[in-house]
């Protein structure tokens, strides 16, 4: 017979819940989560957790026990495997008995067993021996572990150099391995360096370096929605849906995004151009403002610099810097086409190229004291750093094999 909650909802006052308690605990005891129980017996999920862990202490009550009186399952007498559980696996090993045999006949789960052997067998010939099994897994136990940066003043000369060289610690960790391929003691999660950058009082890296990273953060900050774009100019424009598919691959050289970075109130900018296969940046100097006959001839002096077979599309996103994009692509053969409102994804490329650049020019900052040879040298320098997505080398170094090709 199913339950019946008691129509009545009126607080009870100081009439227990017996009923109700006594059916709580039964469907518990009988596999049944607490989120359920408490809908069948007509509870609050809270009430259910204070039977289940008791209650603190306050000022108008006192401490209340735990009243949950469930059997729990005992799968073993520890959480962790005991000597005798694995002097018994090694028996097991030995007579070559299947890993799931081995966890029900110990009622652990598979997964217990074959991560025991794995990480506690002997590192040379591979054998399960339980007595140093058991002193392995002694001598992971304490907490806290010794960080691998302070301890290892070498890894950390190393990661501190780059860091001051501006290199993300995903490159870090890539080049850790390429220098030093048969050394486990140089290689380290990126994880671990942001940890050691991050986290106060456990930091075992210089607490000024974290302004070397991309965002200039010492802290993690949950992301913000991106802002709304502005809305689209009267000009006729060709939209991204038109363009040629052997864009979107990245297969074919030559396919350029672009932007603008913004300085302080808005008064100054530096257009930003990458292109989308080998993600080389070229900056363009915009002293005077970001009018549109400004942007339309610094984009002009930029593109007509390059090879023929390296200008073959522009993407842009609907600002009101490119009004005169007509009039580009009549000077130089170079059509534009144009993101959808509020997509700035659709430039996957220039907006992560324009988040590297932060930390060159940050924001509220006024951009247009920096010279033509700053903007250069910036260029160069991210250029010159390598990247996940070209396996590992730097857009420079692929440019060139580009040139070279061609």
């Amino acid at each position: 017979m199913a339950f019946e909650i008691r129509k009545i909802r009126s607080s009870q006052g100081c009439k227990k819940l017996v009923r109700e308690r006594e059916e709580y605990f039964r469907l518990m005891d009988q596999g049944v989560s607490s989120r359920e129980a408490c809908r069948i017996v007509g509870i609050n999920r809270r009430t259910g957790k204070r039977w289940r862990n008791g209650t603190n202490p306050t000022k108008k009550r006192p401490a209340q026990p735990a009243l949950c009186v469930r059997a729990e399952r005992v799968i073993s007498a520890s959480r962790r495997l005991t000597l005798e559980e694995r002097l018994y696996i090694a028996d097991q090993v030995w007579a070559k008995v299947s890993v799931r045999r081995i966890a029900a006949a110990l009622e652990r789960s598979p997964s217990t067993i074959s991560r025991e052997i794995r990480r506690n067998r002997h590192p040379t010939n591979g054998q399960y021996r339980p007595h140093a099994a058991q002193a392995r897994a002694e001598s992971r136990r304490p907490r806290p572990k010794p960080a691998k940066i302070a301890e290892n003043s070498e890894l950390r000369e190393y990661i501190q150099e780059r860091l001051g060289r501006r290199w993300s610690p995903e490159q870090i960790v890539q080049h850790l391995h390429r220098d030093f391929p048969d050394r486990p003691e140089m290689h380290v999660a990126h994880e671990t360096i942001y940890q050691a950058l991050y986290i106060q009082g456990r930091g075992e890296l210089r607490r000024e370096l974290a302004k070397a990273l991309r965002t200039g953060r010492a802290r993690r900050k949950p992301r913000r929605q991106a802002q709304q774009r502005q809305p689209r100019y009267r000009h006729p424009m060709v939209m991204i849906s038109e363009r040629p598919a052997e864009v979107a691959d990245r297969a074919v050289p030559g396919h350029w995004e672009g932007d603008l970075i913004i300085g302080k109130d808005s008064g100054s900018a530096i257009g930003t151009l990458v292109e989308r296969s080998t993600r080389y940046v070229m900056l363009l100097h915009l002293p005077n403002g970001r009018g549109t006959e400004l942007v339309r001839d610094a984009l002009v002096e930029a593109v007509t610099a390059l090879p023929a077979h390296l200008t073959r599309s522009l993407t842009w996103d609907q600002g009101s810097e490119m009004g005169r994009h007509h009039e580009f692509t009549v000077a130089t053969d170079v059509p534009v086409y144009f993101c959808d409102p509020a997509s700035p994804w659709q430039r996957g490329s220039n907006e992560n190229t324009n988040g590297l650049l932060r930390q060159y020019f940050p924001k509220g900052t006024d951009l247009s004291v920096h010279t033509r040879e700053d903007l250069a040298a910036v260029a160069a320098e991210l250029n010159g750093r390598p990247r996940k997505t070209l396996g590992w080398e730097t857009p420079a170094e692929r440019l060139h094999t580009l040139l070279t090709a061609a």
